[in-house]
Order: C-alpha cells, then structure tokens, then sequence
C-alpha cells in the first residue's frame, strides 16, 4: 500500500485525508496529516515534516502557495513524491527551479485541480505549436475582492447587478494577483504557453452559482474549447472536485490501467 501523506487540513485536505482513511482509494492508505497548529479532529497527525515523509511515499500538498515554497524542496530533497494542489506557487520562477532541478530524489507532480482536458492540449502541443491560449474564469464577486483594487471596482464587485471583468491580462500577472482563487491558470499556463503567454480574463458575477473557467486554445494540431462549471466547495474560492482530482491522481498511481490526465 502507497503511504499518503497530507499537509493542510481544510476544504481539499480534510477531503483528501478523509477518503484515503476510509480506504476509498485503492492502493493507497492515509500516511499522516500535517497541519501548522494542532487541531482537534485531524486524523493521523504529525507533528512536523520530517514525520510525515518518514512514513510517507508521496505528500500531498493542500494548504496554500505558502506551504509549496516553505515544505516542497524538504519534502522533494527527502525522496518523497510532491503532489501540488496549489500550483499558483510555481509562479515564482526561482521556486520552481528549485522544486524541479533534479537534486531530490522526489517527483514533483501538478493537480489539474478544477479544470480536465490538458493531456489532449499536452499532445497537441507535441504535435505542433500553441499559438493562443486564454482562460475566462468568472466567480462570485466576493472571493475576487483584493487591497489593490480601486474603490470604484470593489464598489462595482460588491454592490453591481452586472457581470464585472476584473482582469484581463497574463496568466503570471492573474496568479500574483489572485492567488487564492486561480491555480488553475498557472495549471493551463505550465501545459501549454507559459505564465506569459497564455492570457487570463477574471470576472464578477453575482449570478453564477457555480465556478466557471472557459478555456480556448489554438494551434496546429486544431482548435479547442473547453466550459468547465463547477459546484464551489466549502471555500467558495475553490471547487468541490478539486480534491477529488488529487484522489483520481493518487488512483492513478495505482490502477493498472490509467486514462488520459
């Protein structure tokens, strides 16, 4: 059985760690869970890293950019296998070169988190080149405020009856300004053109009961569009499938047959 280990305990970790306890991931079982403060209720509880990757063969990472770049290169060094939820970190170039230069023994693995299609653009972009890549993700107003905003906006985010684009711009520049609410263009971003190539458009709705992400991609191999709605989880700046994309990539690990990514 694969050890798994979990750091975070929130709406995707508690998720994560509660399936793999129940034994509903074949394969694999729950290593321990890591979180930055004790907390009542948090099964198999480590009290720090180096417990957790002594019993563990992959760690699943749920709790932030933050943790990715304090825990990622010891969890990496250590020989353990990295699965990251937020991929957002990976904006930073220097922390990306450091998760992926090869000294660890460990793999660095991405969560696809709350979009799917990006094997099919992975082989398109082996096929040929990308020449455009653009994502449209529209949320609820209310996980899109920031400080920077100007007070026209956050005025126009809380109290307009339209849907509001609050960026438009490059997927580095869209990560680096909402880092809570889109990991999944710095997915889309690492499997095709790049954090400065592919463009990111973020709107306000106060009418969208779900989270939206539109993405559309041509090149080559031919032209793509995926509209992706998801159900938001207990943390309305995430998706409900996100750890279950973390639980169908554990399984994968596993399964003697595995299908697309």
């Amino acid at each position: 059985m694969k050890q798994v280990g979990v750091i975070g305990h929130g709406a995707i970790g508690s998720v994560v760690a509660g399936a793999l306890r129940d034994g509903r991931v074949a394969g694999c079982e729950l290593g321990g869970v890591l979180t930055r403060t004790a907390r009542a209720g948090v099964p198999a509880s480590v009290a720090t890293l180096d417990d957790l990757v002594e019993r563990c063969d992959v760690v699943v990472e749920a709790a932030g950019q933050a943790a990715v770049a304090e825990l990622g290169p010891a969890v990496l060094a250590s020989g353990t296998d990295l699965l990251v939820v937020s991929v957002g970190a990976l904006v930073d170039d220097q922390l990306r070169s450091r998760l992926t230069d090869g000294q660890g023994c460990g793999r660095l693995l991405l969560s696809a988190g709350a979009i799917g299609g990006l094997g099919l653009l992975r082989a398109a972009s082996l096929l040929g080149a990308i020449t455009s890549v653009h994502l449209t993700t529209t949320k609820s107003p209310d996980v899109l405020l920031a400080p920077w905003m100007t007070p026209s906006l956050v005025a126009e985010l809380r109290h307009g009856t339209h849907p509001v684009a609050v960026f438009e711009g490059s997927a580095r520049d869209a990560v680096q300004r909402f880092p809570a609410s889109v990991n999944v263009a710095a997915t889309l971003a690492l499997a095709t053109l790049g954090f400065d190539r592919t463009r990111v458009t973020i709107v306000g709705d106060r009418a969208a009961v779900r989270v939206r992400h539109v993405i559309d991609v041509e090149g080559d191999a031919g032209r793509y569009a995926f509209h992706i709605e998801n159900t938001p989880s207990s943390n309305p700046r995430t998706s409900a499938i996100t750890p279950f994309n973390v639980l169908r990539a554990l399984c994968d690990q596993s399964d003697a047959v595995v299908v697309g990514l």
